[in-house]
């Protein structure tokens, strides 16, 4: 049995996660059109705050995509899309300066990087294997599969409440270091702020629905272990 009363609740955030992946590209959007006076690019920011930090050797290229950017910690390498490696906007350089944040943490081993980077690997088989074993448990009534894989869930949703203070903690390094460097202007900080916050709601937003889900499930699984 998969329909529960909170998925009353689970909705609205459902609704609340669409909602913020709207917003993230039009505050994108927004803000690309809005240009720097310092006049650099993603890619010049970007290259400016690793050197700045002594992170010479961490190398950035440019992929194809749009927000497809992200810190490698494996290779240790910034990927940009290519709006924001090329570009000169609020959006290219907030965006940009927001990953090497990462690359940053990654250099002095901050916490809460390490614990993700140290779990991801039972994190990635057990979300994979999470839904199959909740579907089979409900499927044929068995509580010791239920069990299992709320087990397997709740570790990806350990995962995801982990990488919120990640995200957060990147998007104020690169506030700091964008401001204190001379990369934006103390008025251009709003629209870094808009642009930083917008895509942070989408991690908040998707730790909310796990959460809620997970906690269906073990409502679901204690009412069954009942009957």
């Amino acid at each position: 049995m998969f329909f529960h009363p909170l998925d009353i609740l689970i909705l609205p955030a459902f609704l609340l996660s669409l909602w913020a992946q709207f917003r993230v590209r039009g505050t994108f959007n927004r803000w690309s059109e809005v240009h720097t006076a310092s006049g650099l690019t993603g890619y010049q920011a970007a290259r400016m705050m690793l050197d700045r930090n002594g992170l010479h050797d961490v190398p950035i290229e440019p992929v194809p995509g749009t927000l497809s950017d992200h810190y490698d910690p494996i290779h240790r390498v910034v990927r940009l899309s290519e709006h924001v490696y090329y570009e000169n906007s609020i959006s290219a350089v907030s965006v940009a300066c927001h990953e090497v944040g990462h690359a940053i943490q990654h250099s002095v081993h901050y916490p809460m990087l390490v614990v993700r980077h140290k779990i991801f690997p039972v994190v990635n088989i057990a979300s994979g294997a999470a839904p199959f074993l909740l579907l089979a448990g409900f499927l044929f009534h068995a509580t010791g599969l239920i069990g299992l894989g709320i087990i397997f869930f709740s570790c990806a949703v350990a995962f995801q409440l982990v990488t919120l203070p990640v995200e957060f903690n990147a998007s104020n390094r690169a506030r700091e270091i964008m401001v204190s460097e001379g990369f934006i202007t103390n008025d251009e900080e709003r629209g870094v702020a808009k642009v930083l916050n917008a895509a942070a709601l989408t991690y908040v937003a998707a730790a909310l629905i796990s959460l809620l889900e997970l906690l269906k499930y073990i409502l679901i699984f204690t009412q069954s272990d009942r009957d």
